[in-house]
């Protein structure tokens, strides 16, 4: 199956009056989890969920996706939040997570790793916080070792990671234990001013994944091999939805018999055909795609 390993969050946004908040289920990591299940891909999270109200309601969400949970402990620690000003990407707002649940992984929980995952997929605020960070690492390298196919999702939370050459120093070793490398034209012009995202990539490729797949919103996706290939497509849907879709392409590979050296260029681009496509769009996006010339080329 496909295992999930990151954060979960519960955003607190405007409700109908003013003295009203709603809570919205989310984190990168939660919601990727629950996309590639929404997919039918057999997917497990392991998020550290509180045992407070907001971790039930996490947990509720998940489970009604059609998640497996079973590998996710349950935690005395309080559920990270996101406090914001209104709905969407660009909204302020502050985190709550000092001494949230999220962070706080024993070597012990994750021995909860299921034996059979395909596909391990990190989010990078997972990697870069103490005391689990390290701990991770180390489970991702056994089960690398065991065949799963490592991706990681380069998110940027800046309340987090403080500064860009802060987040860089964090970001170094998770990437270089990695198969695959996901993040957005936003989280790497965060963590790289004034760099291309294709020149960041290359760096991170020269590290040692085989795979850099970068996101420009809602618009199109970009795939460096480190054999130096590129290939573009448009997007269509959100990037939690891509990723799960991604992933799904990944563990498809893995049940093959095959890992990231079988990968052809030819499988790379079907993979990102079926991910970008209108398959795992919203309904309101499928209706405005029309399939396009795919570009390929060689840096």
């Amino acid at each position: 199956m496909i295992t999930v390993i990151g954060d979960a969050v519960v955003t607190l946004l405007p409700g109908p009056a003013e003295s009203v908040l709603r809570a919205r289920p989310g984190g990168t990591g939660f919601g990727t989890a629950v996309s590639a299940a929404r997919l039918g891909y057999p997917t497990a999270l392991m998020a550290r969920l509180s045992r407070d109200p907001f971790g039930q309601i996490l947990r509720s969400h998940a489970a009604r996706n059609g998640v497996d949970l079973s590998a996710c402990p349950e935690a005395d620690e309080p559920t990270m939040i996101a406090v914001t000003a209104a709905a969407g990407r660009d909204s302020t707002g502050s985190l709550y997570f000092h001494g949230t649940a999220s962070w706080q992984w024993t070597s012990a929980e994750l021995g909860w790793i299921p034996a059979d995952t395909t596909v391990l997929h990190i989010d990078s605020m997972a990697c870069c916080v103490p005391p689990g960070s390290t701990r991770i690492l180390r489970a991702a390298a056994r089960h690398r070792g065991r065949g799963a196919i490592v991706c990681l999702n380069v998110g940027i939370e800046p309340a987090v990671l403080e500064s860009p050459a802060r987040g860089r120093l964090l970001i170094d070793r998770p990437v270089r234990s990695a198969d695959v490398v996901r993040a957005t034209v936003e989280d790497i012009a965060w963590l790289y001013p004034g760099r291309s995202p294709e020149a960041v990539a290359q760096m991170w490729l020269a590290a040692g994944p085989k795979l850099a797949v970068i996101t420009r919103g809602s618009e199109s996706v970009i795939a460096i091999r480190d054999s130096g290939v590129v290939l573009h497509r448009p997007l269509y849907g959100s990037d939690v939805a891509f990723t799960g879709a991604l992933l799904g392409g990944l563990h498809q590979l893995r049940c093959s018999g095959q890992g990231m050296a079988g990968l052809t260029t030819g499988a790379l681009g079907s993979m990102l055909d079926a991910a970008a496509g209108p398959a795992s769009a919203p309904d309101g996006a499928r209706d405005r795609w029309m399939p396009g010339r795919a570009l390929t080329h060689r840096l």
